[in-house]
C-alpha cells in the first residue's frame, strides 16, 4: 500500500477506538488527528450490572449489541464470566464478537453480512423465542428494534445499560486552523452521532470549512446523513473495519478521488 505523504486525517471516533486507526495512518505516513466527538463512560449502577450479571439463569439469551457493551459489563463485574454458561450468547457485529473472544467467551450466535439488530432478528434462532427470556446489553437510551422485534414474537426482554454516550467539551481551534489553513485533507466518521456533533463543535464558519473537505463514512445510512448535511465529496467504505477505512484513505490520497460522491 501507498504513502499518504503527510496527509492530515481527522478521525471522530472516541479516543479509545480511534487509538488503532490512527496508528494505521501514521504507519502509512500520514498525520492523524483524533477528535472525539463523543465520550463513552461506564453508566451509573455498577452494582445494579453486577446483580443482574449474577443472575443471568433466568434468561436463555444475553444479546451484546456493541463492543463497548462487552467491554464495560465486563469491567463492572470484575471480568467474571462464569456466569454466562448457563445462557447463549448472541453478538450483533464483527467487533462485537472480537470483544467477546478477547474476554474467553463465545458467541453462539453472530449475524453475518450485517452489523445490525434487523440482521440479528432474521436469523432462525431469532424466530423462535416465544416464551424466553431475553437480556439485551446496550449503552444507555439505545434503540428499541431489537426489543420490538423480540415482543412482538413472544419474548419477555430486560435491558441492561453499561455504559452511557455524551458530547465532551472539545476544543475546535487546532482543527479550525487546519481547516482555514486547507491542511486537512480527510475527515473519517464512523458515526451519525459523531458527525452530527463534530458539525455543532466546530460552529458556523467551521462546518462550512468541513463540508468542502472530503469525507470517508462507513455506511449508507451516513453516507445519507452527510449529504443532509451538506458534504458532497463523500467516500463509502466496503467494511467498517480499520483495515477498509485505511484502505479507502489510501485511495482518496493517491489520487483516485474524483471530487464527486463515489
Amino acid at each position: 500500500m501507498s504513502s499518504l505523504n503527510g496527509a492530515h486525517v481527522l478521525v471522530t471516533r472516541p479516543q479509545h477506538q480511534a487509538n488503532n486507526l490512527c496508528r494505521l495512518i501514521e504507519r502509512q505516513q500520514g498525520i492523524a488527528v483524533a477528535f472525539p466527538t463523543i465520550e463513552i463512560v461506564a453508566a451509573n449502577g455498577r452494582d445494579r450490572i453486577a446483580e443482574v450479571l449474577a443472575n443471568l439463569h433466568r434468561f436463555q439469551w444475553v444479546v451484546f449489541i456493541s463492543a463497548n457493551a462487552v467491554n464495560f459489563a465486563l469491567l463492572a463485574n470484575d471480568g467474571k464470566i462464569e456466569q454466562f454458561s448457563s445462557v447463549r450468547i448472541a453478538a450483533i457485529g464483527a467487533a462485537t464478537a472480537k470483544a467477546l473472544a478477547a474476554a474467553g467467551l463465545t458467541a453462539d450466535l453472530e449475524p453475518a453480512g450485517g452489523s445490525d439488530s434487523r440482521t440479528l432478528l432474521a436469523m432462525p434462532a431469532m424466530q423462535q423465542v416465544s416464551g424466553q427470556h431475553i437480556l439485551i446489553v446496550r449503552g444507555a437510551g439505545g434503540l428499541d428494534t431489537l426489543r420490538e422485534g423480540l415482543v412482538n414474537r413472544g419474548a419477555a426482554v430486560d435491558y441492561l445499560d453499561v455504559y452511557r454516550r455524551t458530547r465532551p467539551l472539545a476544543d475546535p481551534a487546532p482543527v479550525l486552523d487546519l481547516l482555514e489553513q486547507k491542511r486537512l485533507g480527510l475527515i473519517v466518521a464512523t458515526s451519525g452521532e459523531a458527525l452530527k456533533n463534530l458539525l455543532i463543535i466546530l460552529g458556523e464558519k467551521g462546518r462550512n470549512l468541513a463540508l468542502a473537505t472530503s469525507l470517508i463514512v462507513v455506511s449508507g445510512r451516513i453516507r445519507q446523513l452527510a449529504e443532509d448535511s451538506g458534504f458532497e465529496r463523500i467516500y463509502v467504505t466496503d467494511s467498517p473495519s480499520d483495515t477498509a477505512i485505511l484502505e479507502k484513505i489510501i485511495t482518496w490520497a493517491t489520487g483516485e478521488k474524483s471530487g464527486r460522491t463515489e
